[in-house]
This record gives structure tokens, C-alpha cells and sequence, in this order.
């Protein structure tokens, strides 16, 4: 008999390990899955020290196992299942101190009939990966029962895990079900104060890939975690154990969160029987099989990924892994402005028609918690106006002041737009006013909107006013007010009330009024007004002419804090828009591109040396550059655009070259595998950050994408082929990205700014 028939028989466990292709940390933010359900069983990915084997494959279904160390589990697949996304700045950590030098992949291979004349498996997996440092690291807490007996003929028999939590909060995102052929439904919750609440529950015969999670769900100290199975016996003779072949049974329940880097110990398990006082008490969808129709199952095979914060999307057969999408990303100009433009809390940030930046700042007034009373009057009038010229006229290009105006007309500013004549308007808080201002610098109001000093909710009072747009066909103007009264109020061109609306919703009967309307932007080609509602953590979209409600955009990436948008009409449209500092998750504050019709995050970015601490305002330009002012730290910064390609086809075939070579990292790999999906890891999690609701108060980010580091995009692909039978190989796909002398530079741009092109190179070898 041959090695390979001693080997390869049904229920083989095949491994193969391959290095971290870096000796610095590095962090997986992407998996695609290649696999085929014909064949394959299940695919878990391990990181450890030591591997068992570094040479060639080993059966990792015997006592060898896959690792000599403790492995960690990172990521699992089963059933033809689509990939899984992660979040915005979050990453499994491997590489130099993450105590992961090696990758290893174990493929369980259930049935081997297909394999019959020479049939190869193509099935494998891709990663990928950067160097650089991610906010929010993911892992894995496994719920497993290991002693659950299924006795035959028996309808229902019940795997109940269950343990008490005791580190700090970690965060659900997604999560996975797991069992052979006699699981009908596994269900995961969370209990606290006696109260159950699902995390996820799903059929372990439906693709069992990494579903999203029930995104209200935290975990906290003094929490419980508890997981059921429920498997059926009838139709068996004989009892099903837990075990690793096909014919015995699994009870997994896999939830995949993250926290924050700096408690980052990203693995955890919990194999304890729950106790039958404990499970008295779960909710009854836990016992209620989800039955799967085979046009159910072949259906959920073919969705796609999520559209919500993907970097790239990817079409995936078993032939053929391509990318139809692109990463954009936007870097700070460090050397802008060239020299210092002595700012006060920054408020509002316009372009003027000529393309110039226009600056509206507080000069040595500040918004504390002593300058209104519980009626709102400002109570700091004895100060008099800003000295200072409020209004300040910039060059794009080098920061140099070019005008300057607006002398003892403010107390304290809040939005600022300009018209196509440059005329400003403007809103102060403190006023509860909204001016049109001349731009010649004789410091000329034009006209005055709202009585001074005076709040109010009538037609013609306001309450600290937030911000303003102007319509540069109709001369209408919007003004979104504000912080004590939650509407938009439409006035025409010489200042008559109009017309006023509240926030929008789909469903009227679940309508949310606006919480601190804080920004408006005109959207010309589509005849839309958006608005950024702050402490909902939303933008809505609103037909210009009527005030009926468009969309909502709201994601889990602004934290609960959306502060202030832009638009630029490039593509389909483009939304920019900054975070605030989040009550509810502890998100980065930082800048936000968004493709306005599909709600899907492009691009992500924030200062390289300091941080965002309170972001009050963006503006973009023509060419595609973005200006970001903070309140906070008084500053104004600027970001220009690169843009990232991918472009794979027939992986581990084709050689791409993106123009230039940077570095290149060529690896020939084996091939490994392991037996059982218990992991002994332990996880941390997030302690959040709590900002103040009070009005425009400092606020500091509780993390920092740290934009000053290289990065190193990795794509491996692995593709196991069994020689003869199956060929066993690897595909290995790396762009490297060098600082300095081989640093990535952007170029002119069709499209405003917001597509560079990357010099690199993507290698493929196998």
C-alpha cells in the first residue's frame, strides 16, 4: 500500500505549517476562504512557536496534533461559506511579540470519492495582512462541549456550555456554529442580572461561517457566556460521541470580537457543562431546529461579503479569486501649514469659490461649561467680541494666510459656508444668530437672522444655530438648529422662513428626533441636504426642495458621534465626515470617506504624529484634498490621497507587476492540519473611554490609528494539492510598502484627488 493511501483516506486530517513572512508584529485583517464542500470538511487556522512539522504535510488527525506549543485558534470554515470581514482597524495580531511565528492550516477532509481520477483540491485560504499597529486587536472565545453523548433513536438531546467571565469587556462581532451531521441548531448568549440575550444563533448545516453578531452585545466582568446544541439521534444505532471524525459529533460555538490593543490577550475557551438550573431559564428559540431546504442552502453558498467597511470585494468560484473594488486611503500632509496660523478653538471650516480654505475660529473665547445657563443665554457678554480676526482666508497649497476678517462681530462661532458671491454665513452660538458677512474686510453684516442673544423654537428665533448652507441656484438657505432645538429650517434667498423639518426615518412609527444637529451640506447634483446628527451617531439625507426624508447612514465605526460632513459629487458621490470621542463603543476618532450610495466606509484616516481630540469640522477640495479643523487642539490638518490596488487572477498562477518593485518575499510552503477545534487561549477586552455630552467639551480619542507606520498589505493564498491523488502547494502573494526612500507617493487624479495609484508589485508562486 503507498504512503499516500495509508494517508489520505475519509475523515483525514492534513497539516501544513508556514512562517509569518515578517519579523516584525503584523496583523491579519482579512480572510478569504477556498474551499469546497465536495471535498473539504472543515478548515481551522492555528497561530503558535512551534509547529509539529515544518517540512512538507503530516497527518495532524493522530497524537502529532498541530503544534508542540499551546495553538491559537484564528480563524474556522466549514460548508462552502463566504469569507469573513473584519471591522475597520482590527486585527489578529501575529509576528515578532504576538508569541505567533507560524501559521498552521489543518483541512479535514470528510470524503474522499471525489478525489477519484486524479481530481485535485484546490482548497486553501488567503490572509491579509499589514504592519501596521491596528487599535483594536480580534480573537476568538470558543464554547465547546467535550463530554455530550447522543443516545440513538433519541429526538432531542441538548450540549449545554456555560462560564462565568472575568476579564475585561470584550466586544461580538461576529460569530460561528459548528457540528457534524446531527446538529439542527447551536445558540450563544450572554447573561446578565439573570437576563439572557443572544449573541447568535444559526443552523450548523447552513454555510458555517462567521455570521454577524448581535451588535447590542458587550461583555463585561461578571457576565456569563452559555451555549446550546441540539442534535437529534434518530436514524443512528449505535451512541455519537464528541469527537473528530465525521461520524462522531461537535459542539462549537465560536464568537469573534475585539478590545482593545492594550489589554490584548486575544484567545479564550470555556468547556464546562452548563448546569440544568442555569438552563432552566433559556430563551426557547434555543430548542427550535432550524430546518434547511436544499435551495435555502445553495442560495446562502453564493452570497457575497458584506458591503458594510470592506476594504475590497472579492468574487470567488473555485477556479478564480479576483478583486472588483479598490482601497483608498488618505495620509496627512505633515509639512501644511508652513507655518503657524495662531488659531483658537477651530469651529468651521468653507471653501470659498476661488478654492481658497476658509477658517472660522474662536480666538481667545471658549465654550465652557459656565457660558450658558439652563435657558441657554450666553452668560459671558461682558467679555465683549473676539478681538481677533475670526475669519481667516487660506491658501490650500501652503497654509499662508491670504485674508483675514471678522473683528469684534463674535462671541462664540460655530458653522461657516461660503456663497458664489463670497459672502460668508455663519452661525454664533452665543448670538443665537446666523449672519451673512462680507468678504471684503470691512467686516459688513448683510443681513442677521435670529434675534440677538435671544433663544427660541418660533419662525424667527434660533437656539445656539449649528451651522448653515446655501443653495447656489435658488439662493435658499438651510441652518441646522441646534443644540437646544432639533430641526432644519429653510429660509429663501432675503431671509424669509420657509419651511422646517425634523429627523427622517423610514418607519415613522420608530422616528428618532435629531440629537444636536451639528453640520449640513448641500448635495447640487442629487438635490439633497444632509446632515450630520451628532449624537445619534448619523447622517440623514433630505430632499432639498420638500424635506422628505431620503436615507440614514450610520455605522458602528462612528461609535455614536458623527461631528461634521462634506460632499464632493466624484463617482456616485462621496461623503466625508468626521467622529467624536463615543459614549457607547470605543471607537478612534477619526475621518470617515463613504461611498454615498451603498453606505460603504472607502477609507479611513487620521493624523500620523498626534491624535484627532475633538475633529468639529471637514472640508475637501477640488483637487480631492481634505481639511479636518479641531477644537480642541486648535489645530487645522490636511490630507491628500494614495490610492491601493489589488488585482489577483487565477491565484497562485499569474505574476501581476504594479509598475515598480519594492520588496518582494518568495516562500515555499507545506502543508498542516489539527484534529480538534478545543483551543486553550485567553482573551482581553476593551475598557471604554466615557465622553461628556456637554456641548463641544474637549474630548480626547480613546485610540489612534497610527497613520506614521509602514504598512505591509500580505495576501497569502494557500492552495493544497494532494500529489497524485491531491498536489499539495501554496500561493503566496506579498506588496510590500517601504518608508522612506520607498515610500508609496500619489498621483494627479481625474477624479479630485481620490485616486492614486500604488507602485508595487504583486508576486505569485506556488
Amino acid at each position: 500500500m503507498s504512503l499516500f493511501s495509508l494517508i489520505f483516506q475519509s475523515d483525514t486530517y492534513l497539516c501544513m505549517a508556514f512562517p509569518v513572512p515578517t519579523r516584525q508584529d503584523a496583523y491579519i485583517v482579512d480572510f478569504i476562504p477556498l474551499a469546497s464542500m465536495d471535498t473539504v470538511h472543515h478548515m481551522l487556522l492555528f497561530g503558535c512557536q512551534t509547529p509539529v512539522s515544518t517540512n512538507s504535510f503530516w497527518d495532524c488527525g493522530s497524537v502529532q496534533g498541530t503544534c508542540e506549543d499551546e495553538a491559537a485558534i484564528m480563524y474556522a470554515w466549514a460548508r462552502n461559506a463566504p469569507p469573513t470581514k473584519l471591522p475597520k482597524d482590527v486585527g489578529f495580531k501575529v509576528g515578532r511579540s504576538s508569541g505567533m511565528s507560524y501559521f498552521v492550516l489543518q483541512i479535514h477532509y470528510g470524503d474522499i470519492s471525489a478525489f477519484k481520477d486524479h481530481h485535485r483540491d484546490c482548497s486553501g485560504l488567503t490572509l491579509r495582512m499589514t504592519s501596521r499597529p491596528q487599535p483594536f486587536i480580534a480573537g476568538i472565545y470558543l464554547l465547546m462541549s467535550v463530554d455530550t453523548v447522543i443516545l440513538p433513536g433519541q429526538r432531542v438531546t441538548d450540549a449545554d456550555v456555560a462560564c462565568d467571565y472575568t476579564s475585561y469587556p470584550i466586544y461580538p462581532f461576529a460569530f460561528r456554529t459548528h457540528t457534524h451531521r446531527l446538529g439542527k441548531v447551536v445558540s450563544g448568549y450572554r447573561i446578565r442580572d439573570g437576563k439572557w440575550t443572544l449573541i447568535g444563533r444559526q443552523s450548523p448545516q447552513l454555510p458555517q461561517a462567521f455570521y454577524p453578531a448581535n451588535k447590542q452585545v458587550t461583555v463585561k466582568y461578571g457576565d456569563t457566556l452559555a451555549a446550546r446544541c441540539v442534535f437529534t439521534g434518530e436514524g443512528k444505532t449505535s451512541k455519537t460521541y464528541i469527537g473528530g471524525t465525521s461520524d462522531d459529533e461537535m459542539c462549537n460555538f465560536y464568537i469573534m470580537y475585539y478590545m482593545e490593543s492594550r489589554h490584548a490577550i486575544p484567545y479564550m475557551n470555556c468547556m464546562e457543562m452548563g448546569s440544568e438550573e442555569l438552563f432552566q431559564h433559556i430563551p426557547p428559540e434555543a430548542n427550535v431546529p432550524i430546518n434547511v431546504s436544499p435551495s435555502h442552502m445553495n442560495s446562502v453558498m453564493h452570497l457575497g461579503q458584506s458591503t458594510d467597511d470592506r476594504d475590497y470585494a472579492v468574487v470567488l468560484d473555485t477556479n478564480k479569486l479576483e478583486t472588483v473594488d479598490q482601497d483608498y486611503h488618505f495620509e496627512q500632509v505633515s509639512a501644511w501649514p508652513q507655518s503657524s496660523l495662531q488659531l483658537g478653538q477651530v469651529s468651521g471650516l468653507a471653501l470659498d469659490s476661488d478654492s481658497n480654505l476658509v477658517i472660522f475660529h474662536r480666538g481667545d473665547h471658549h465654550w465652557g461649561a459656565d457660558s450658558f445657563n439652563n435657558q441657554a443665554r450666553y452668560q459671558q457678554r461682558s467679555l465683549g467680541p473676539i478681538q481677533q480676526s475670526a475669519i481667516l482666508v487660506v491658501d490650500p497649497s501652503k497654509g499662508s494666510i491670504l485674508k483675514a476678517s471678522g473683528r469684534n462681530m463674535f462671541f462664540l462661532p460655530h458653522g461657516i459656508t461660503a456663497d458664489k458671491e463670497n459672502n460668508y454665513w455663519v452661525t454664533d452660538v452665543a448670538l443665537h444668530q446666523v449672519l451673512k458677512v462680507s468678504s471684503d474686510g470691512k467686516d459688513k453684516t448683510l443681513m442677521a437672522l435670529g434675534e440677538a442673544f435671544i433663544p427660541g423654537s418660533d419662525n424667527n428665533h434660533f437656539c445656539q444655530p449649528t451651522d448653515v448652507a446655501v443653495d447656489t441656484e435658488s439662493g435658499n438657505i438651510f441652518v441646522s438648529d441646534g443644540y437646544c432645538n432639533a430641526r432644519i429650517i429653510k429660509f429663501s434667498a432675503d431671509g424669509k422662513y420657509l419651511s422646517e423639518w425634523g429627523a427622517g426615518s423610514s418607519d415613522r412609527r420608530r422616528r428618532i428626533p435629531f440629537h444636536i444637529p451639528h453640520s449640513l451640506v448641500l448635495l447640487p447634483d442629487k438635490k439633497e441636504i444632509c446632515v450630520a446628527d451628532r449624537e445619534n451617531g448619523r447622517i440623514q439625507c433630505f430632499i432639498a426642495e420638500t424635506g422628505e426624508f431620503v436615507k440614514e447612514i450610520k455605522k458602528d465605526e462612528f461609535g455614536g458621534e458623527v461631528f461634521a460632513i462634506s460632499y464632493s459629487p466624484t463617482g456616485d458621490g462621496l461623503i466625508f465626515a468626521v467622529n467624536g470621542e463615543s459614549l457607547s463603543r470605543p471607537v478612534p476618532i477619526r475621518g470617515f470617506v463613504i461611498d454615498y450610495s451603498t453606505k460603504d466606509i472607502l477609507d479611513t484616516f487620521s493624523p500620523n504624529k498626534k491624535e484627532f481630540k475633538m475633529p468639529h469640522d471637514i472640508a475637501e477640495t477640488r483637487d480631492g484634498s481634505v481639511f479636518v479643523g479641531d477644537a480642541s487642539s486648535k489645530s487645522v490638518y490636511k490630507f491628500t490621497t494614495e490610492k491601493l490596488h489589488h488585482s489577483v487572477k487565477k491565484a497562485g498562477i499569474e505574476v501581476q507587476e504594479l509598475e515598480e518593485m519594492d520588496a518582494v518575499v518568495q516562500t515555499k510552503v507545506k502543508q498542516d492540519t489539527s484534529k480538534t477545534a478545543a483551543i486553550q487561549e485567553k482573551q482581553t477586552v476593551v475598557q471604554k473611554t466615557q465622553p461628556q455630552l456637554e456641548a463641544d467639551k474637549e474630548r480626547k480619542s480613546p485610540a489612534k490609528l497610527n497613520k506614521g507606520e509602514r504598512v505591509l498589505p500580505v495576501i497569502i493564498t494557500t492552495l493544497l494539492l494532494i500529489p497524485l491523488v491531491v498536489v499539495i502547494s501554496i500561493g503566496v502573494f506579498i506588496s510590500w510598502r517601504k518608508k522612506n526612500q520607498h515610500e508609496v507617493k500619489s498621483e494627479p487624479s481625474s477624479v479630485r484627488g481620490i485616486l492614486g495609484k500604488i507602485r508595487g508589485m504583486l508576486f505569485t508562486l506556488h
